[in-house]
C-alpha cells in the first residue's frame, strides 16, 4: 500500500513540475506523453504501470474498430494471391467469410497440383459438374486409404476416374506425390514390379555424381531396412538407369552396369560403417579403395577416393 501511495505522489509531482516548453511530460526510460492527455488520466489508474495498460487497451480497441482487410475490396488477382498461401483447412474456413473468393476453382486447382503433381484426370476433359475442390477431397481420401492399404487406395483412385489403370500412370502419380507413406509404398512396389520399372525410368541421373544420384533415387524409392532380393532389384535397376543416363561417362571411366552395381553396394556399406554409432573402428579411405578395387579392378583409385570423400562429408546414401 505504501508503494502505491508513493507512485500516486510521484505522478502528481510529474504533473505539477514536469511541463516542458514543447508541452510534454517526461517519462521513465526517455519516453514522453502529450501534456494535453493529462486531463484524461482521472479515469485511469494513477500508478505508473497503469498508463502502459491504458495505452495497450486503447491500441487494441482501435485495432478492433479497424478490423481485418476485406479481401473483396482488393483486386481479384491480389486476393487470389493472398488466399493461395492457405492450406485446404484454412481455405475452407476462409470460404465462410469470402465464399466467392475462397471457392474459386483456380485456388483449388493450384492446391491439388501442388500436392499431387500428376493425375490422369488433369489431362482429360472435365466431366459435367467437375470441381477441383471436390477433387482435392477425393485425392486426400485416396491418399489416406493408400496409407492404410495400398491396393485399396489405387483402386479408389481408379474408381473415381483420377488414375488410369496403367503402370506408367501409377508410376507418374507416385513420383509426383509426397503424401504417401513410404513403408506402404515400398510394399506396393515390391508387389508391382511393372510400376517399379516405369518409376525408375522417370529418374534422370545425367551428369550427376554417383552417390548423389543414389540419394535422389532412394528419396523416391525408399530402400528396405534389411538386405534381400528387393534391395538387389533396386540397385540393379538403378545401375542400368544410371548407365543409360550417362553413356559418355561410362565409356570414359570404363564402367559397366555390373561395376556400378558393385560401387552402389560399397557405398551403402560404407555409409552404414561411417554413420552407425555401433561401429567403433571406422573404415579408412585406404581400406575402402583397396576393398572396392578388389571387387571391380577396372575402377581408378582417384574415382573411388572421391566416392569415399562424398560419403564422409555428406552422409548416408539411403538415409
Amino acid at each position: 500500500m505504501g508503494q502505491g501511495l508513493w507512485r500516486i505522489a510521484r505522478n502528481q509531482q510529474l504533473q505539477q513540475q514536469g511541463y516542458s516548453g514543447q508541452g510534454y511530460l517526461p517519462r521513465e526510460r526517455g519516453r514522453r506523453i502529450p501534456a494535453n492527455s493529462v486531463s484524461n488520466t482521472s479515469h485511469r489508474k494513477q500508478a505508473q504501470g497503469g498508463i502502459d495498460i491504458y495505452h495497450l487497451l486503447k491500441t487494441r480497441k482501435s485495432k478492433e474498430q479497424e478490423g481485418f482487410i476485406n479481401l473483396e475490396m482488393l483486386p481479384p488477382e491480389l486476393s487470389f494471391t493472398i488466399l493461395s498461401y492457405l492450406n485446404a483447412t484454412d481455405l475452407c474456413l476462409a470460404s465462410c467469410v469470402w465464399q466467392d473468393l475462397a471457392n474459386d476453382e483456380l485456388l483449388w486447382q493450384g492446391l491439388c497440383k501442388s500436392t499431387w503433381g500428376h493425375c490422369s484426370i488433369y489431362n482429360k476433359n472435365p466431366p459435367l459438374g467437375f470441381s477441383f475442390r471436390k477433387l482435392y477431397m477425393q485425392l486426400d481420401e485416396g491418399s489416406l486409404t493408400f496409407n492404410a492399404n495400398p491396393d485399396e487406395g489405387v483402386n479408389y483412385f481408379m474408381s473415381k476416374g483420377i488414375l488410369d489403370d496403367s503402370p506408367k500412370e501409377i508410376a507418374k502419380f507416385i513420383f509426383c506425390t509426397r503424401t504417401l507413406n513410404w513403408k506402404k509404398l515400398r510394399i506396393y512396389l515390391d508387389e508391382r514390379r511393372d510400376v517399379l520399372d516405369d518409376l525408375v525410368t522417370l529418374h534422370n541421373f545425367r551428369n550427376q555424381f554417383l552417390p548423389n544420384a543414389l540419394r535422389e533415387f532412394f528419396r523416391h524409392i525408399h530402400a528396405p531396412e534389411e538386405r534381400g532380393e528387393y534391395l538387389e532389384t533396386l540397385i540393379t535397376k538403378f545401375s542400368h538407369r544410371f548407365c543409360a543416363c550417362n553413356p559418355d561417362l561410362m565409356r570414359e571411366l570404363g564402367l559397366s552396369p555390373d561395376a556400378v552395381y558393385v560401387l552402389c553396394y560399397s557405398l551403402i556399406l560404407l555409409s552404414i560403417d561411417l554413420t552407425s554409432p555401433h561401429v567403433k573402428n571406422k573404415m579408412s579411405k585406404r581400406e575402402f579403395i583397396r576393398n572396392t578395387r578388389r571387387a571391380a579392378q577396372n575402377i581408378s583409385e582417384d574415382f573411388v577416393g572421391h566416392l569415399y570423400d562424398n560419403i564422409y562429408l555428406i552422409g548416408h546414401v539411403a538415409a
